[in-house]
Parts: C-alpha cells; sequence; structure tokens
C-alpha cells in the first residue's frame, strides 16, 4: 500500500489543483473521487490541514478530513544529516545577503511617489528569501511526516521537494499525482 504526504499546494496552487477541480472546493472534490477506492494512504500533518481548511468550504474541509489521516511527525525521533542542516544554513545565509543587497539598491534610487519600484522590491525579495527554500514550520512538518512514514512527498513546491530529496525522501510534483493515481489498482 502507498502513503502519500500531501501538501496544500496540491488543492490550492491554480497550475496544480486543475488536474482535480477549478477551485479549491473542486480539486478536493476531484480528488476525493480520484482516491475514493484506491489502496493507498493519504496524510497531512494537522498544521497542514489547519492551513488548508482556510482555503476551504467548512463542508468540504470535514469530507476531507474524513479520507486523510491527520498525523504530526515524531520531531523528536527523525534522524536528520549535519551536512543537508549545515547546507540549508549557507543556502539562508546567502539568500540574506542577496535580499540586503536589493534593499540597499532600493535605498539608494530611492525617490518620492515610488510605489512601482516598492512593489518591484518586494516581488525580487520575494523571490530571492523565498523560492525553492524550506520557510515555515508546515513545509518542514511535511518534509519530517514523509520521512518518517517513508511515504511519498506530494508538492508542488520546490523548496519542499528539494529538501526532501536531499534527506532520502520520495518525492512527487504534484502536478503528476493525478496521472499517478489513474495507474494504481
Amino acid at each position: 500500500m502507498k502513503r502519500f504526504v500531501i501538501d496544500t499546494s496540491l488543492f490550492v496552487n491554480p497550475h496544480v489543483r486543475i488536474f482535480f477541480g477549478k477551485t479549491s472546493d473542486a480539486a478536493v472534490k476531484g480528488f476525493l473521487k480520484k482516491t475514493g477506492k484506491k489502496k493507498s494512504e493519504f496524510y497531512m500533518p494537522p498544521s497542514v490541514f489547519k492551513e488548508l481548511s482556510h482555503f476551504l468550504s467548512e463542508k468540504v474541509a470535514n469530507e476531507l478530513e474524513l479520507h486523510i489521516k491527520k498525523r504530526a511527525p515524531n520531531t523528536y525521533a527523525i534522524y536528520l544529516p549535519a551536512a543537508v542542516l549545515y547546507d540549508f544554513i549557507e543556502d539562508v545565509r546567502r539568500r540574506l545577503n542577496k535580499g540586503l543587497r536589493l534593499a540597499e539598491q532600493f535605498a539608494q534610487d530611492n525617490q518620492p511617489d515610488n510605489q512601482p519600484k516598492l512593489r518591484k522590491l518586494r516581488d525580487k525579495y520575494r523571490d530571492a528569501m523565498r523560492a525553492g527554500l524550506v520557510d515555515s514550520k508546515e513545509d518542514f512538518e511535511l518534509i519530517l511526516l514523509s520521512k518518517e512514514l517513508e511515504g511519498i512527498l506530494v508538492s508542488s513546491d520546490e523548496g519542499v521537494l528539494e529538501f526532501a530529496t536531499k534527506i532520502g525522501c520520495e518525492t512527487l510534483h504534484a502536478k503528476k499525482l493525478s496521472a499517478m493515481l489513474k495507474k494504481l489498482k
């Protein structure tokens, strides 16, 4: 039996949820329809489920809650190689320096009525600091639960997928889950 650890991006990211439905609610319903008779288990950390429930109607969230298993990872028992954390710290330091350079550049060019430039700074700063990085407790819990269960981590977050791969987790980009479900008996 395959175990899947599901990220919110499966239902929230418009480029991914389209494989199950047009809206978040419709995507959950499509997911439930496609997974209903599969001999697989679907997990989600409680913190991730809580995050997802903000995007769903109460009725749909309740339906999903009956279908998936909410489970927190045992954060005290999971081993992570020091080399992975070392690389993570180096990546964060590199990003902080890049963000600082962007802010300095903006400060030097700052002029009154600078809203378009400020928006551009925010976008560049967000890309420099967050894109491809595990940047939340929820992301980390997904990875740890996948490691603990030896399950397949399903996400469209590149940072989550990359970190999970580094610690030996099986991963699947969320865009490919629908096709994989068709192959499962």
